[in-house]
């Protein structure tokens, strides 16, 4: 038996190595072109398997480095090449693209902090029916993605410098500097000054530093060969994401849905991620990690996606939509009122995940009838 386990550990690394890799090909072969149906549905393949090997690889990395630092890797990578597509898709699609960046961000924001938030809750709850958790440390990076959420996405609606839902160029350089200066803030507070806030929380209520597994952490080596792998897949993932954003967008239209819908469409399959590894440590009841991953997306979508449009804003011909309509706006504002009664405890139920989950739906089901 411990032979066959060697076995299918020894497959799962080689495919972990070998799907990246191949996925990178891919993204290399269809780049640009015009694809038929069939390689339609290979990259879409291979983008699956390129999500799963992020997830893994991700996984190593942050048993080697510990809590929170996994969780932080995994965000920023993914975010960092989250802006690099949203920016490609907004050079490419002209004025028509002009809500690109709200949108995804927007959507990243909802998913992350109702989707993956309630999944984990729910998983977390049904196994060990309360789920514990800091609220020091998931207070204040909630503070932090309500205050630049709100800065970069609600204030353009109301400022008057410029027509529409538009910051005007200093207003915009002011929200990018702020953004990056909280974000900062943050991963210091994080990593450095209270790291204890989010470290996961043990049987006896307080914090220390919860294995991944009961084995080893892998060598720097595997450690760095693996960090290498998660960029290579993160790559892929949004690479081949944009190679399947034109059949995307021409579903969404052949649809009749808003074109809200593909800014969606990209943030779900751009955190798909982080939405898988924030799932598999909920099942290994480690919710603090859980909410890391969420928050930190989150917020790093926001503070990473808005300074780097706003330099690319220099380049992009057209108006830069950054503010969110009524009904976005409520379900933000509800989103994180629901969240600060979450988090304000540090312990949640069943009822706080179904809660979470419900204004998901909301959101999407507002997102394809508006």
């Amino acid at each position: 038996m411990e032979g066959m386990t060697r076995v299918v550990r020894f497959t799962v690394a080689r495919w972990m190595i070998v799907v990246p890799v191949t996925a990178i090909v891919a993204l290399v072969l269809t780049w640009g072109r015009h694809l038929p149906g069939a390689v339609v549905v290979i990259v879409a393949c291979l983008l699956a398997g390129a999500v799963l090997a992020a997830v893994h690889h991700a996984e190593v990395v942050a048993h080697r480095v510990g809590e929170p630092f996994g969780s932080l890797i995994l965000a920023v990578a993914v975010t960092v090449i989250e802006v690099a597509l949203i920016v490609t898709l907004m050079v490419s699609g002209g004025p028509k693209a002009s809500s690109l960046a709200r949108d995804t961000v927007f959507a990243a924001v909802m998913i992350t902090c109702n989707g993956i938030v309630g999944l984990c809750l729910l998983v977390g709850a049904l196994r060990r029916r309360v789920v514990v958790f800091h609220a020091e440390g998931t207070g204040g990076a909630l503070a932090t993605v309500a205050t630049l959420a709100t800065l970069s996405l609600v204030l353009p609606t109301f400022t008057t410098s410029t027509p529409g839902p538009a910051f005007s160029p200093p207003q915009l350089a002011f929200a990018a500097v702020a953004s990056l200066a909280l974000y900062g803030l943050f991963v210091i507070t994080q990593t450095v000054r209270h790291r204890d806030y989010f470290l996961p929380v043990g049987a006896d209520g307080t914090a220390g530093e919860v294995p991944v597994e009961h084995a080893a952490p892998p060598p720097a080596r595997a450690a760095m060969t693996s960090l290498g792998l998660l960029l290579l897949a993160l790559v892929a993932v949004v690479g081949l994401a944009k190679v399947e954003s034109p059949v995307i967008e021409s579903a969404v239209v052949s649809a009749g849905l808003p074109p809200a819908v593909v800014g969606v469409v990209i943030a779900l399959l751009v955190l798909l991620p982080e939405t898988l590894a924030a799932l598999r440590a909920a099942r290994r009841d480690q919710i603090q990690i859980s909410l890391n991953l969420a928050l930190g997306s989150a917020m790093a979508s926001i503070g990473l996606t808005i300074p780097a449009i706003a330099l690319a804003s220099i380049w992009l011909t057209g108006p830069l939509l950054l503010g969110l309509g009524a009904t976005h706006m409520v379900l933000l504002g509800l989103t994180f009122v629901v969240a600060t009664l979450t988090v304000v405890p540090g312990r949640a139920t069943v009822l706080q995940g179904g809660v979470h989950l419900s204004l998901l739906a909301a959101f999407l089901f507002l997102a394809i009838s508006p």
